[in-house]
C-alpha cells in the first residue's frame, strides 16, 4: 500500500523529531522531509511533492498562514494541516480562508494529528472541536450570509447531528458522541441537506446560528481522547 508522504514544517528541531517518530510509526504514513521556516517549507514542498504538509503557525521567513496561502495557490494538490499552540479563533478563521485542511492544537493527543492527516487526503477537513464551531460561526455571520427555508421540519436526532457538525465535529466524532454508526450520521447529514437546501458546513452553521443553537453555554462537551 502506498504510504502518505508528509513534510514537517516547524522551527523547533525537537518538535520535528517528535513528529517524525510519531508519524513514521503509522503504517500508512512516512515523513519525507523537514523545514525550519515557511520559505523552506515552500521550497521543499515543490521539490518533494508531499501529500500533506504539517505546518507550524509561528515560523520565521514566512509564518504558517502566509506559507499555507502560497502553498495552496502554487500546489493545490498538497494538503496543509496546521499544528500550533495558538487557540485564538481568528487564526483558525484566516487559515480556513487560506485553504488549510486541518487545525490541530499541540496540546491535543497525537492521534488527533494522525486523524487530521488522514481526513485531509480524503478531501475532508479536521478542525479542533473546541474552536471549530466558533470559527465557522464567525465565517457565516458576514453580510453575504444567505437565508434558507426554516419551514422544513427536522427531527430531534437530525437537530443533534446538525449542531455537532456546526460545532466542528467530524462524522466519526459525531457518531461517537451520539453512539451511532458513521453511516447513520452521514445519512442524517444528507437528509438534513435535502430538507433545508444546505450543502456546505458553512451553510449548516448559518442555519444553526439563526436557530440559536450555537450559544457558548450550549456547546457539546469534549470527546474522550
Amino acid at each position: 500500500m502506498k504510504k502518505l508522504r508528509i513534510l514537517l514544517a516547524d522551527d523547533h528541531k525537537m518538535v520535528r523529531e517528535g513528529l517524525r517518530v510519531l508519524l513514521d510509526k503509522q503504517p500508512g504514513m512516512m515523513v519525507v522531509g523537514e523545514a525550519a521556516n515557511g520559505k523552506e517549507a515552500l521550497a521543499k514542498a515543490g521539490e518533494l511533492k508531499p501529500d500533506v504538509v504539517v505546518m507550524d503557525l509561528s515560523m520565521p521567513e514566512l509564518n504558517g498562514l502566509q506559507a499555507t496561502g502560497l502553498l495552496r495557490s502554487k500546489h493545490p494538490e498538497i494538503k496543509v494541516v496546521v499544528l500550533t499552540g495558538h487557540e485564538d479563533v481568528s487564526y483558525l478563521t484566516q487559515l480556513c480562508k487560506a485553504g488549510a485542511a486541518g487545525y490541530v492544537l499541540k496540546r491535543s493527543a497525537g492521534d488527533a494529528l494522525v486523524q487530521a492527516i488522514s481526513m485531509a487526503v480524503q478531501g475532508q477537513a479536521y478542525f479542533e472541536p473546541a474552536l471549530a464551531g466558533k470559527a465557522l460561526a464567525r465565517l457565516a455571520s458576514g453580510p453575504s450570509a444567505t437565508r434558507h427555508s426554516t419551514n422544513a421540519q427536522i427531527s430531534d436526532r437530525e437537530k443533534e447531528v446538525l449542531r455537532l457538525v456546526a460545532w466542528g465535529y467530524s462524522n466519526k466524532e459525531a457518531a461517537d458522541k451520539l453512539n451511532v454508526s458513521v453511516k447513520t450520521v452521514e445519512t442524517y447529514r444528507v437528509r438534513i441537506g435535502e430538507k433545508l437546501g444546505l450543502r456546505s458546513r458553512t451553510e449548516l452553521v448559518k442555519y444553526a446560528l439563526r436557530q440559536g443553537w450555537l450559544r457558548d453555554e450550549d456547546a457539546p462537551g469534549p470527546l474522550a481522547r
